[in-house]
C-alpha cells in the first residue's frame, strides 16, 4: 500500500486553507468521487458524484456523545493522507473464487476546538463508496458512549426507494418522502444509477436503521447506545452503486471487502453444501440421511423441538427431549449423528437463543463430542450493541469447536463471513417459510441478497408454493447460500426422483464465477454461475408469461456444451407442477429462450461435451 501526503498539506499551508478546500478521492476507474469538506462552523460533510454528476449531495457527518461534547462541529483539518490498495483474496465460500479488493482511500484527521480528535476514513471503489469513523486514543476521550450518529445521505430528488421495516417482510416501492423511519438495510434507491445504502463490518456496535430527517435525505438511527474505549472504529457506511439492478448485485463484493481477512487459520473443516431438514425421529432422520446422500447433500438439519419447547427457559439443549406438541416418536440423536457420519452426511442442530444465551459454553464441547457439524441459531436478539457483540462472539466460539453456523430470523449479514467463514449463511429474509409471492422472489436478488447469503429454504413438492416447480429449481441457482436448504416442507416419502431434480443433485453452493444476465425488479431475474468448467443458469419470472433470450456469451469460445434444460412444461400456466426436460448442444454463440409460465422459471446446466 502506497501512502501519499495530500498536496494541500505541503509545507507552509495554513489550517484555514485546509479547512476551506475540499479533499477528494476517486475510484480506480474514475467514475466515483467522494469529496470531504468542512462548513464555515467546522462541521464535516461529504458528497459523492458518479460519472461526473452529483449523486449524494453535501451530507452531514459526525457522532453524538453522551458526555464530553458531540463530534459534529468546531473542527479543523490537522492531517490528510491518501492511499491506494489493490489485492485479491480467495473466499472459503462465495459467488466468485477470487475477489479483487481495489480502492483508493482518504483519511482525514480532525481536531475540535476543545481538543477532541476524530478521524474519518473514506474509500472509493469501482463498486461504490464507504466511510467510517475512528476515535483515536487521546487524553479527553478515553472511555465514551456514542448516543447517536449524524451521518446522512442527501439525494438530489424525491427518488423511489425500496422500503421494509422488517427483515422478514415485504418490500414496498415508495418515494423517499413516504419512507418514514425504521427502514431496514440494505436500502435501495432508484437514483439513476441505483444505490444501495447499508453497513459493513458490524461486530461490536449497534445495528443501524434508516430514517428520513429532511427532504430527499436518509439519516441513521442506532439500535442502542454504544459504549467503547479509544481507539475505536465504527462499522462502515456504504453506498453501493450500479447502473442497473443487475450491476448492483454484481458489485456486492464491496461488503466483504470492507471486512477484515479470514481469522481462522485452518478452514478445511468448513463444509458448505446442500441441506435437507428431517423430522425428529430416528427412522425418518435415517431416511433423510439416505435421501441427502442420494441428492449429493452435505448435511441434514434437526430443527426446533429436539430438546423440548424452544421458547421455554426450562428446555435443556444438553438433553434430547422431543417437544410433544411438534413431534411424536423416539429420537436416538447419537445414532442419527453416527449414521450420518458413516454416509458422509453431517448433522446440524437448531438451538433457540434462550438456550444459546444460557448454555453455549457447555453446548459447544458437548456437541463436538457428539459429532455435531454445526448449529442453527434461532431468534437471536438483534439491534443493540450488547446482542450484536454476543452473536459475533458466539460465532467465534463456534469456530473454536469447528462448528458451522446458520443464523435465523432477523439477523442480516454485513460481510463478517469473510472474517469468520464458519458463518455460512443467515436468514433475514422472507423465504419459503412464509411462502412469498413470485414478485417478492424476483425482487430479493436486488434487495436482500445485496448484503450477502440468505437461507431462503427452497421447496419443491409443497402445495403451498405460489410459483411453478421450475421456478423453485431455478431459485436454488439464483439465490446464493453456502448451505442451501432444499425440500424445506418436503419429506422423503414425497421424493419420486423426477429427472428435473437433477438440478438439485448437481447443484453446488459456492461458485467460481457469477454474472447477472437479466434483471428487472419485481418482474424477472436471470443469473449464471460457474463451478469448474460447468455453468448453471437460473431464471425466475413473476406475473404474466414471459420469454427471455439467454445469450451464452459467458461460455468458453470454441467449446461445445450439452445444455440440460428444465422448463415449465405448460407455458400457459395450466399445470405449474409440470416440468419439461430437454437437451441440446450449444456454444458461446448460442441463445436459449426461457419460455416461462405465469410465475414460472427455467434452470439450465451447461456441461462441456465429451
Amino acid at each position: 500500500m502506497k501512502r501519499l501526503l495530500h498536496p494541500l498539506f505541503a509545507i507552509g499551508a495554513s489550517v484555514a486553507t485546509l479547512s476551506a478546500a475540499p479533499l477528494t478521492v476517486s475510484s480506480p476507474d474514475g467514475h466515483i468521487t467522494v469529496a470531504f469538506q468542512l462548513t464555515d462552523n467546522g462541521s464535516p460533510t461529504y458528497s459523492v458524484s458518479y460519472q461526473g454528476k452529483p449523486l449524494i449531495l453535501d451530507s452531514a457527518l459526525g457522532l453524538k456523545l453522551k458526555s464530553g461534547g458531540d463530534l459534529d462541529r468546531g473542527f479543523s483539518v490537522s492531517k490528510s493522507d491518501t492511499t491506494s490498495h489493490d489485492s485479491t483474496w480467495k473466499p472459503v465460500t462465495g459467488e466468485r473464487s477470487v475477489v479483487r479488493d481495489h480502492y483508493n482511500q482518504l483519511d482525514v484527521d480532525l481536531a475540535q476546538n476543545n481538543g477532541n480528535q476524530l478521524r474519518i476514513t473514506f474509500r472509493a471503489y469501482n463498486e461504490g463508496a464507504a466511510f467510517c469513523y475512528t476515535i483515536p486514543q487521546q487524553e479527553n476521550l478515553n472511555s465514551f458512549t456514542i448516543s447517536g450518529e449524524l451521518s446522512r445521505f442527501q439525494f438530489a430528488g424525491d427518488h423511489f426507494c425500496w422500503d421494509t421495516k422488517d427483515p422478514q417482510a415485504v418490500y414496498r416501492r415508495v418515494p423517499i418522502s413516504k419512507a418514514g423511519g425504521n427502514i431496514e438495510r440494505p436500502l435501495v434507491v432508484e437514483a439513476a444509477p441505483f444505490v444501495a445504502l447499508g453497513e459493513a463490518r458490524l461486530v461490536d456496535y449497534a445495528r443501524l436503521r434508516f430514517n428520513t430527517p429532511a427532504a430527499n435525505t436518509f439519516g441513521i438511527t442506532l439500535g442502542s447506545d454504544v459504549t467503547a474505549t479509544a481507539p475505536y472504529t465504527t462499522p462502515w457506511r456504504y453506498a453501493m452503486i450500479g447502473g442497473t439492478p443487475g450491476e448492483l448485485l454484481e458489485n456486492n463484493d464491496l461488503i466483504p471487502n470492507l471486512n477484515d481477512p479470514c481469522a481462522i487459520e485452518d478452514t478445511s473443516w468448513i463444509r458448505p453444501g446442500k441441506v435437507i431438514r428431517s423430522e425428529l425421529n430416528t427412522k425418518t432422520a435415517k431416511q433423510t440421511i439416505d435421501w441427502a446422500k442420494q441428492m449429493g447433500a452435505a448435511h441434514i438439519l434437526l430443527d426446533a423441538g429436539w430438546y423440548g419447547p424452544e421458547n421455554s427457559e426450562k428446555s435443556d439443549a444438553t438433553t434430547v427431549t422431543i417437544d410433544p406438541k411438534r413431534y411424536s416418536g423416539e429420537l436416538d440423536l447419537q445414532a442419527v449423528i453416527d449414521y450420518g457420519k458413516q454416509n458422509g452426511i453431517g448433522t446440524i442442530l437448531y438451538v433457540n437463543r434462550r438456550a444459546l444465551e444460557r448454555q453455549l459454553d457447555d453446548l459447544l464441547p458437548l456437541f463436538q463430542k457428539w459429532g455435531v457439524a454445526g448449529i442453527k441459531f434461532g431468534f437471536v436478539q438483534v439491534g443493540s450493541q450488547k446482542w450484536t457483540k454476543w452473536v459475533h462472539d458466539s460465532v467465534k466460539k463456534c469456530a473454536d469447536y469447528q462448528m458451522i453456523v446458520d443464523i435465523h430470523d432477523d439477523y442480516r449479514p454485513t460481510g463478517w463471513s469473510r472474517t469468520y467463514p464458519n458463518l455460512l449463511t443467515q436468514e433475514g429474509i422472507k423465504g419459503n417459510e412464509t411462502m412469498p409471492t413470485p414478485e417478492e422472489n424476483v425482487l430479493l436478488p436486488f434487495t436482500r441478497f445485496l448484503c450477502g447469503a440468505a437461507d431462503y429454504t427452497v421447496c419443491y413438492y409443497s402445495p403451498r408454493i405460489q410459483s411453478t416447480r421450475a421456478h423453485q429449481l431455478a431459485a436454488s441457482i439464483v439465490y446464493y447460500s453456502p448451505i442451501q436448504l432444499l425440500f424445506w416442507y418436503d419429506k422423503p416419502g414425497h421424493f419420486k426422483n423426477e429427472p428435473e431434480l437433477d438440478v438439485f443433485k448437481q447443484l453446488v453452493t459456492t461458485w467460481d464465477d457469477t454474472t447477472v444476465l437479466h434483471g428487472e425488479m419485481e418482474k424477472y431475474v436471470s443469473i449464471a454461475r460457474r463451478t469448474g468448467d460447468k455453468w448453471f443458469v437460473g431464471t425466475i419470472n413473476a406475473g404474466e408469461p414471459r420469454k427471455l433470450d439467454i445469450p451464452l456469451t459467458f461460455l468458453k469460445p470454441g467449446v461445445e456444451y450439452t445444455a440440460s434444460i428444465k422448463s415449465d412444461a405448460q407455458p400457459d400456466g395450466s399445470n405449474p407442477k409440470a416440468v419439461a426436460n430437454t437437451t441440446q448442444v450449444v456454444t458461446s454463440e448460442s441463445v436459449i429462450t426461457a419460455d416461462m409460465a405465469h410465475n414460472g422459471g427455467q434452470a439450465i446446466i451447461l456441461t462441456p461435451a465429451q
